[in-house]
């Protein structure tokens, strides 16, 4: 069956409905979203209630804040990985350090931001760990895999085609980015350069970024082959 890909904007961020023999979520946007989640539904005519799976990219709030809400919207079960389940469980609200100048500036200015923001916590169903994970028994021909770099615990989503959703592992807009690339907030750029390495070995093709426009992958071979060269 063909697998299709829906855009949904929960907030700053970009959650994705990936539709094929079942029905995924990846990523639960910033809080108070679920609404837009329901209405998003509504229009591809699908029913809450086809989800088997909510797959959260990271722990960072943009990403999990209304998670749980859609958690009992829905009845799927959640997936995040070990290393940041907490964030989820225990309304954790940890801020990547900035990557680049206007990175750094980012991460003060939103700073300011987190006192007034609170993630309902919920309860990880699935814990990830480094290992590949299929998603077939979701009816999804793809699988979740580690990719560390934006944090610790970041996973991405790569499916049969080629198309790969990575949450913060790369970046689309405006004002993180003018352009597509890496990301600007990391907490290790060497892994974020290894994790894509792997991406491109498996065959990733297309990017969606939870922030902004998918694109091709052909840009991060650029920034890798620029990389190291400059090594």
């Amino acid at each position: 069956m063909t697998v299709s890909i829906h855009t949904i904007p929960l907030g700053f961020d970009n959650a994705y409905i990936i539709h094929g023999d079942g029905t995924i979520l990846i990523d639960g946007g910033a809080p108070k979203k679920a609404g837009r989640f329901v209405e998003a539904c509504k229009k591809l005519s699908l029913k809450p209630e086809d989800f088997g799976l909510i797959v959260l990219t990271h722990g960072h709030w943009d990403h999990i804040g209304s998670a749980g809400e859609i958690k009992e919207i829905t009845g799927a079960q959640i997936a995040m990985h070990r290393d940041e389940r907490d964030c989820l469980e225990k309304s954790l609200m940890p801020l990547p350090p900035g990557a680049t100048i206007w990175g750094k500036l980012f991460v003060r200015i939103m700073a300011l931001f987190l006192p007034l923001i609170h993630i309902p916590p919920s309860t990880v169903d699935i814990v990830l760990g480094d290992e590949e994970r299929s998603l077939a028994d979701y009816g999804i021909q793809g699988s979740i895999i580690s990719t560390p770099g934006h944090s610790r615990g970041s996973v991405s989503v790569l499916l049969k085609t080629g198309d790969v959703l990575v949450g913060d592992l790369a970046m689309n807009r405006f004002p993180l980015r003018f352009t597509p690339g890496m990301p600007i907030l990391a907490e290790d750029m060497k892994e974020v350069r290894e994790s894509w390495k792997r991406l491109l070995e498996k065959g990733a093709k297309r990017v969606y970024p939870a922030h902004g426009k998918p694109f091709s992958v052909d840009i991060i071979k650029k920034v890798l082959i620029k990389s190291f060269l400059i090594c």
